[in-house]
């Protein structure tokens, strides 16, 4: 149960989110990574970044796995065979593409570029490899966000927890998962995720933090111009 403290910091997060980016300033769009080991939280976290906030969306990545049960068909990933993975990754129509597990995953580089020109954000819940190769075609656009576990049981238990996966490939993932934290310092800022509640208030202050950028209000010369032509 989230503390009333809690309560009111995601509640004045999410308002000062929405007055940031409603201020009729044009705004170029940005691009949220949120990175960790398999059972650290970050996919939940995605989602409800996405459930609370009506700027953001997700990026939807093509995969050559299968479904796995619930997920649909270009909400949660575009599920492609191996031979158009490869078409797509060859004619540089993929923004970063990854082999993770024996698949791969990649993420589609021509509606990820027309939401930023719109003044849309656009969240990405992907591994290090994936959050380096944007940062070499996209540093000025890109955010990163890495999402820590408390502790090596708490990881472990969350993986056993989703019912997933088998034990092998828990142990599997575990093994990984010193490896995927070492990239830890690689990324803009970390979070660690002892309490959901509080770990999306922090997201949610660092996307409003970023979208209040200079750099990021392309229309800011023009309102600021304004106001002083009326003085």
């Amino acid at each position: 149960m989230p503390s009333k403290a809690t309560k009111e910091v995601r509640t004045r997060a999410s308002s000062t989110s929405a007055a940031a980016v409603s201020a009729g300033i044009e705004r170029r769009g940005l691009l949220l990574v949120l990175s960790s080991p398999s059972g650290a939280g970050k996919t939940t976290l995605a989602h409800r970044l996405v459930d609370s906030d009506r700027h953001i969306a997700m990026s939807v990545s093509v995969t050559t796995r299968s479904a796995r049960s619930g997920e649909v068909e270009a909400k949660d990933y575009y599920f492609i065979a191996e031979a158009e993975f490869a078409r797509r990754r060859d004619r540089a129509e993929l923004l970063e593409w990854a082999a993770v597990f024996d698949h791969h995953y990649g993420t589609p580089k021509a509606p990820v570029m027309d939401a930023m020109a719109a003044g849309r954000d656009v969240l990405f819940d992907i591994d290090w490899q994936g959050a380096q190769q944007l940062n070499e075609q996209l540093p000025h656009d890109l955010v990163r966000v890495f999402i820590l576990p408390p502790d090596a049981k708490t990881l472990e238990r969350r993986l056993k927890s989703r019912a997933q996966d088998t034990p092998e490939v828990v142990a599997k993932r575990m093994r990984k998962a010193s490896g995927e934290i070492s990239h830890w310092a690689e990324y803009d800022y970390v979070i660690v995720n002892r309490d959901l509640d509080e770990s999306h208030a922090h997201l949610q202050a660092i996307l409003t933090a970023e979208r209040l950028k200079r750099r990021r209000q392309l229309g800011l010369t023009h309102f600021v111009r304004n106001i002083t032509d009326q003085l």
